[in-house]
């Protein structure tokens, strides 16, 4: 294994746009090499829940976000540092077309930014479907666009013959780059996905698993692994002499100290309806003293015994709206909680689980609000700050956050809404009442850990 200080052996996985096969590459890259008996550290650039958990699937790690948006440019190092501690090498896959970053802000939150910040050399998958010579073309570009991205490969993806392919690489080498793996056009591997893309790998298991399975047999059989490994052994040092981003010493209980008081019980929703969590929340939650219970709102008929404060992410609610809302014993149990002035933090599907109703069938009924399916996808980052005081943040605490859902709360805001967005349109958003905290806006506590503090602080005070 190779200590975080000497440099971790790293790659970023890139394309020119999305489709392009990346995920594909990503994916089975991971499980190829761990299939090795290399203990590879699973990365996603950007704000994306779904990718980290077949990466977790293909590596048996945590698979983790680094996304310069949501935490600052400065924390990306930090934070890989944090997931690839006692990796032998990590794998990075990135967002959307290498160069593609936040909706005007230039290169932020791109996979070159991050692939800069981290130093990692890139391995472009190209779609050569439908072109021969002109693929030279597009490598070039890619590779003299910005002198400070390094591309040190290229994986050919679709290809039709040996013909195709022996074009290519004359194309290819032409400009210098070399040809690290060559993927013939075949039948798409068969990923579980619906309206919001994948399905997420706690919904469906058996077919996750055969189609990472599937991954790795195509990397494997048309990647050169040594060469990759290779160039992920060339990566050198982090800059600036990164050290591990950590969430702060977990807080040791002494029995025989009778003046102290149990760790607080939060519970954190699971199962296949609530999936979109960063793992660095409930990391900072056990740092700051909580004792961390992960529940199932599709089977468990109450909240775990002794719960003083409740965290709901985001995930798929509409798909389970029925099983939720059949499953009337914890809604009750949810309510009473959020009723006695507890701590609740929720996050957009925690938001439809909290209305009260969703596509017309009862939810918890803790806000005064009621959700619906909606054909328009509103996706994006925002620039917030906090409206009101919560459990979460005080009034005028700045946060950056993603917003991704295809469904519409009516109303918008409560009375004392959540965030005040300031980007890129002004507006107010989510409901603060009592001690919830509710709102369509996911954000990543790393950026802010005094949010998980005080979020504990009033689990012990509530």
């Amino acid at each position: 294994m190779t200590s975080p200080d000497s440099g971790v052996p790293r790659l970023v996985i890139a394309a020119p746009s999305s489709g392009s096969g990346k995920t594909t590459v990503a994916t089975g890259l991971m499980a190829a090499l761990a299939g090795r008996g290399l203990a590879v550290s699973p990365h996603k650039v950007g704000p994306d829940y779904i990718d980290p958990g077949y990466h977790a699937l293909a590596t048996g790690r945590v698979g983790r976000n680094l996304d310069a948006y949501l935490c600052g440019p400065e924390l990306v190092g930090p934070l890989f540092l944090h997931g690839a501690r006692g990796c032998d090498l990590a794998v990075v896959e990135g967002v959307m077309g290498l160069y593609d970053g936040a909706a005007g802000e230039g290169e932020l939150a791109s996979t070159a930014q991050v692939a800069k910040l981290l130093r990692a050399p890139v391995v472009l998958v190209v779609d050569a479907s439908s072109q021969s010579r002109s693929v030279a073309a597009l490598v070039h570009g890619f590779v003299s666009w910005d002198p400070e991205v390094r591309i040190g490969g290229v994986i050919l993806n679709k290809v039709a013959s040996d013909r195709h392919e022996v074009l290519l690489r004359e194309a290819v080498d032409s400009v210098g780059v070399p040809v690290l793996g060559v993927l013939r056009r075949a039948a798409p591997v068969d990923v579980p996905s619906r309206h919001l893309g994948l399905v997420p790998v706690a919904e469906q298991r058996g077919p996750a698993v055969d189609a990472v399975d599937a991954m790795a047999a195509q990397v494997a059989d048309g990647c050169d692994l040594e060469a990759l490994v290779g160039l992920a052994r060339a990566a050198g040092p982090l800059p600036g002499g990164s050290a591990p981003w950590t969430p702060g010493p977990v807080p040791t209980h002494h029995p025989s100290r009778s003046v102290e008081k149990s760790p607080p019980r939060v519970a954190v929703a699971g199962g296949a309806a609530f999936t979109f969590s960063y793992a660095e929340h409930t990391e900072l939650l056990a740092a700051a003293g909580a004792e961390v219970v992960t529940f199932d709102p599709l089977r468990d008929e109450e909240l775990p015994e002794g719960t003083q404060g409740l965290v709901i992410g985001g995930g798929f609610p509409e798909v389970y709206a029925a099983e939720l809302s059949a499953n009337e014993g914890l809604r009750k149990s949810v309510a009473e909680l959020a009723l006695s002035g507890a701590p609740v933090a929720a996050e957009c599907a925690g938001l439809l689980y909290l209305c009260r109703d969703l596509d017309g069938l009862p939810m918890c009924g803790v806000l005064d609000a009621s959700a619906r399916m909606s054909e328009r996808l509103t996706l994006g980052y925002r620039d917030a700050v906090a409206v009101s005081d919560s459990a979460l943040a005080g009034a005028g605490t700045r946060l950056r956050g993603h917003e991704f859902h295809r469904t519409v709360v009516e109303p918008g805001a409560g009375a004392a809404p959540a965030w005040g967005m300031r980007a890129p349109e002004r507006r107010v958003e989510g409901f603060v009442e009592r001690g919830v905290h509710a709102s369509y806006l996911h954000t990543h506590w790393a950026a802010e850990p005094g949010v998980a503090r005080r979020f504990v602080e009033r689990c012990r005070t509530s």
